[in-house]
């Protein structure tokens, strides 16, 4: 059954709602930024039981930020952002519960099942969750890495989901051309993975109230999760209620 999954994103230390495809070296487009620290965050969602959420940091000075979220729910959210083979255990040491890794398994913008393998040394299928957020492309849905500004050869499809589901424990996946516009999630793309759903995947990107929960679940047969950002009134939004997507997982927790 498809569930709301919360989000901390971490931008120069704060908690930010931005627009995914504006990110780059000299800032990004942003939505909220808001008053209350990642500390804040974490403990609401521990309050609710909130589970299977993510820490993601975008871009660096975010580490102490990072750290204060995981200490104040350990085991209770994931983390991604700048995540390889050197700093995973760090991470998992710090708290998270899984850590999520994009950028550090491509070399010269092709997958490296090579160094999928050293991460996974490190981490353990079970405590990996593999990013494979993407843009749209005339080739379909293409996996991009560098704060979603570089697109790599690797196709979103079938085959792509089932072979990597064999490596991890869980797949996240934002639409970055549609990430933080609140214009609608991308339904082709929310159909795709619910029709080849190996592994728990969470999507984000365009959710903009409570009826984008019902239609991932529709179109995805209730295997396809949701995170809510920009759009939700803890981060400025007036689309949907975090007091909403709490009932809905009630609701919805066992069938």
């Amino acid at each position: 059954m498809t569930q709301f999954r919360p989000c901390i994103d971490l931008h120069d230390g704060q908690v930010k709602q931005i627009v995914g495809g504006s990110l780059n070296d000299q800032g990004a487009t942003t939505n909220f930024v808001s008053q209350y620290d990642s500390a804040y965050y974490a403990n609401l969602y521990r309050e609710h039981q909130l589970t299977g959420g993510h820490v993601i940091a975008l871009g660096p000075n975010n580490e102490e930020a990072v750290l204060s979220a995981l200490k104040s729910w350990p085991n209770g959210l994931q983390f991604g952002g700048g995540v390889n083979r050197e700093n995973a255990a760090h991470y998992l040491n710090a708290g998270a519960s899984h850590v999520i890794v994009t950028s550090a398994l491509f070399e010269n913008d092709e997958f490296s099942f090579k160094r999928l393998d050293e991460i996974k040394q490190e981490t353990g299928k079970d405590k990996l969750i593999l990013d494979l957020s993407c843009r749209k492309t005339q080739n379909g849905w293409q996996i991009a890495t560098n704060r979603w500004q570089t697109i790599t050869s690797t196709t979103i499809d079938a085959q792509t989901l089932k072979e990597l589901s064999l490596h991890c424990a869980e797949f996240l996946i934002h639409a970055a051309d549609v990430e933080g516009l609140q214009g609608g999630i991308d339904e082709e793309l929310v159909t795709l993975l619910g029709q080849h759903a190996y592994v728990p995947i969470t999507y984000a990107g365009g959710a903009r109230h409570l009826d984008d929960l019902k239609r991932v679940h529709a179109l995805s047969n209730g295997k396809v999760d949701l995170t809510i950002g920009s759009a939700l009134d803890i981060f400025g939004g007036s689309g949907v209620g975090l007091a909403e997507c709490i009932a809905w997982n009630k609701q919805h927790k066992n069938g």
